[in-house]
C-alpha cells in the first residue's frame, strides 16, 4: 500500500520491536535464500540489495526504517529533531547521541570516532563510495565526545535524516577499515567480507557469490537476542527455485525478491507451507539507455563521457519512440499480475511525490514512436530494420537471469522490432550484475551494453538521497572504481541545480513539488524508461516467525527478532 507521510511522522523516537520467543541462540539455523548471490559485505563498495540486507546483518547506521517508514533509533538514543534540540534551529546541523555501553562484535567500544571515520572513508577521494550521495550536503561529522557526534551541512538541511540513516549508510569500525581508504577500499577483502559489527550477527565464513553463514553476535547490546545461533545465507539458482525451496520442499525459512509469474504464486502458496508477501513502496522496474558509446575497440574510455556519444541513444527521437513503444499493462499481466502496477514514474511512491504529468506514455504509441523515427531520418531497410548514416538501430539489451525478466525482454524486442529496431538479448547472474566487482565487463555500474533493465528503489520516504544519485558527479567511471549511483549516466545541470535547491527547501509540498520536476526531467529525456512500479515479494515459511517485509529498508531488518514459531 501506498502511503502519504509528513516530515513530522518520521522523527518518532521509538518503534517497540516484537518480543523475541527464545532466549539467544536457542532456535538453531535460520536459513535464508537471495537467489541474486552475495558478492561482499560493505555497501559502499555495493549499492546492489542483496549486499546491503546481508550486510544489514552485521553493521547497523544510527538510524533505521520500520515497515511503515518510520525513523526509529539503532545505534542512537533517539531521532534529533527541533523539538529535543538534536536539529539546529536553523536546520544546518544535526547531533546524534549514541546508546552507551554499545560494542563492536570483537568486543572494543562504539564511539563517536568510528561515525567520523565512516563520513571520511565514503568521501576519502579515489574510492568511489557508492552510497556518497548519503553525505551530500555535509560539510564536517565531529566527535563532540565519545558518545556524541555533530554533523555540520553547508546549508540549512530541511531533510536532515540522510547520513548514517537506514542500511545504505551502516557505521564501519575505525580499528578495522583505517588502512582502507581511498583506492585502497576494495583491496581490503577481509574486511569487505567480514566486518566486526554491532548488529545481531556476526561473520563466521564468507563465500564470494555462494554461501555466508553467521553466528549470533555474543556482544549484541539484547542479551536475549538473536533467537537463531546462527544464519545460513545461501546464493545462487533463480526466483523460482528460491520460492519453491521455501514455500514446496520447506528446505529454507525465508527467501527474499521471489518475483516469479503470477500462476505460480498461487500453486506455491497452495502448498501450506508458507506465504509469499509483498510489500510495495518506490521499487521500479526500469529499461536504461546508454547515452555513452560502448564499443569493445573504447577499452577503458566505453561507457565513458571520454568515449563520446552513443551512435543511436544520443538521439532523443530514438530515445522518445523506444519508450512509446512499450506497452506496460501487457507486461504487467505477463510478468507480475497484482504484484505490479505500471508507472511512468522513477518515483511512484509515496503518492505526494508521485507526477501526473507522464500521460504520454501511459499508453503504447507505435504511430508516434515510428513517426518520430521517420522525421529523425531513421530509414527502414530491406529487413524491416531502420538505419541512419550507415548505423543499423540495432541494441543489445542486457538484464539479469529471471524468468520474468526474460519474458519481459521477449515482449520488449517484439514492441520494438514493430517500430523497425533490432535487438539481441543477453542475461547475466545476478551475483554478477549487482556484483560490483571493477574487473568484471558484465555489472550494471559498466554498463557496457547498449541497453538494460533491472529493479530500484529508494530507503526511507523522502527521496532527496534517490535524486541525487541522478547528478553528474555520481556517473560511475574507472576514476571511481565504477562506483557511483548514476548508473543511467544522465547528466543535465539544471538537474544538478534543482537538487541543490531541493537540499535547502524546507515543507513537504514545496520539497514534494521540486521531487515532482526532477522527476519529470528524469522521464523525459528518455535515457531512463520506468516500466513497473514492482513489489519487492519474499517467501517466507510458517515455521518462521517476526520476519515483517519492510519496503523503506533492509528486508532483514529485524532478524533480532525473529524466531522458530513452536
Amino acid at each position: 500500500m501506498k502511503r502519504t507521510l509528513s516530515l513530522a511522522t518520521l522523527a518518532v523516537l521509538m518503534v517497540s520491536p516484537l518480543p523475541a520467543l527464545a532466549e539467544r541462540g536457542t532456535d538453531g539455523d535460520v536459513k535464508i535464500l537471495f537467489w541474486q548471490a552475495v558478492s561482499n559485505l560493505n555497501p559502499y563498495l555495493s549499492g546492489g540489495s542483496k549486499e546491503v540486507y546481508a550486510a544489514s546483518l552485521v553493521i547497523e547506521p544510527l538510524a533505521g526504517f520500520n515497515e511503515k517508514g518510520e525513523l526509529f533509533p539503532r545505534l542512537a538514543t533517539t531521532i534529533p529533531t527541533k523539538e529535543n534540540g538534536g536539529l539546529a534551529a536553523d536546520g544546518t546541523s544535526i547531533t546524534w547521541s549514541l546508546k552507551s555501553g554499545l560494542t563492536w562484535s570483537d568486543g572494543t567500544p562504539l564511539t563517536a570516532e568510528d561515525v567520523v571515520f565512516t563520513w571520511r572513508y565514503c568521501t576519502a577521494p579515489g574510492g568511489g563510495c557508492a552510497e556518497k550521495a548519503k553525505f551530500d550536503g555535509v560539510k564536517t561529522v565531529e566527535a563532540i565526545d565519545p558518545l556524541t557526534v555533530k554533523i555540520t551541512f553547508d546549508s540549512p538541511k530541511p531533510y536532515p535524516y540522510n547520513a548514517f540513516v537506514g542500511a545504505l549508510s551502516p557505521i564501519i569500525q575505525k580499528a578495522q577499515f583505517k588502512d582502507c581508504l581511498g583506492e585502497k577500499a576494495p583491496q581490503c577483502t577481509e574486511a569487505n567480507f567480514a566486518p566486526h559489527g554491532t548488529g545481531p550477527f556476526v561473520v563466521k565464513d564468507f563465500k564470494a557469490n555462494d554461501v555466508v553463514t553467521f553466528a549470533a553476535n555474543p556482544h549484541y547490546r539484547d542479551p536475549a537476542k538473536p533467537a537463531f545461533a546462527s544464519v545460513t545465507l545461501k546464493g545462487g539458482g533463480d526466483a523460482l527455485s528460491a520460492a519453491q525451496a521455501v514455500l514446496q520442499s520447506g528446505e529454507y525459512d525465508f527467501a527474499w525478491n521471489t518475483v516469479i509469474e503470477p500462476e505460480l504464486v498461487e500453486k506455491l502458496v497452495a502448498e501450506g507451507k508458507g506465504t509469499l508477501t509483498t510489500a510495495f513502496s518506490s521499487t521500479v522496474e526500469r529499461i536504461q539507455l546508454n547515452p555513452y558509446a560502448v564499443d569493445p575497440s573504447l577499452s577503458a574510455k566505453r561507457s565513458t563521457q571520454e568515449a563520446g556519444l552513443h551512435p543511436i541513444l544520443s538521439d532523443p527521437n530514438v530515445r522518445r519512440a523506444l519508450a512509446l513503444a512499450i506497452d506496460r499493462d501487457v507486461i504487467v499481466e505477463a510478468g507480475y499480475g497484482p504484484l505490479g502496477t505500471p508507472t511512468c514514474n522513477i518515483i511512484p511512491a509515496p503518492d505526494i511525490y508521485a507526477s501526473k504529468a507522464k500521460a504520454w506514455c501511459g499508453s503504447q504509441n507505435l504511430e508516434e514512436a515510428n513517426a518520430l523515427l521517420d522525421k529523425a531520418g531513421w530509414k527502414k531497410g530491406a529487413d524491416g530494420v531502420r538505419v541512419k548514416g550507415g548505423v543499423r538501430l540495432s541494441l543489445l539489451f542486457l538484464t539479469t537471469t529471471n524468468s520474468v525478466r526474460q519474458g519481459t525482454q521477449v515482449l520488449v524486442k517484439d514492441m520494438w522490432s514493430q517500430i523497425g529496431v533490432e535487438t539481441e538479448l543477453r542475461n547475466v547472474p545476478a551475483s554478477v550484475f549487482f556484483g560490483g566487482d571493477p574487473a568484471s565487463p558484465d555489472t550494471y555500474q559498466k554498463f557496457y551494453a547498449d541497453v538494460q533493465m533491472y529493479a530500484s528503489g529508494f530507503e526511507s520516504t523522502d527521496p532527496e538521497k534517490f535524486m541525487a544519485d541522478f547528478t553528474c558527479d555520481k556517473i560511475p567511471s574507472p576514476a571511481s572504481n565504477w562506483q557511483g549511483g548514476n548508473i543511467a549516466r544522465y547528466c543535465d545541470p539544471a538537474y544538478d541545480m534543482l537538487v541543490k535547491q531541493l537540499r535547502g527547501t524546507a515543507g513537504l509540498e514545496a520539497r514534494a513539488a521540486l521531487i515532482r520536476q526532477l522527476n519529470d526531467m528524469i522521464v523525459n529525456d528518455g535515457l531512463v524508461i520506468p516500466i513497473v512500479n514492482r513489489g519487492e515479494p519474499s517467501a517466507v515459511s510458517n515455521r518462521l516467525q517476526g520476519a515483517i517485509l519492510n519496503p523503506w529498508d533492509s528486508q532483514l531488518w529485524n532478524a533480532a527478532d525473529w524466531s522458530r514459531r513452536k
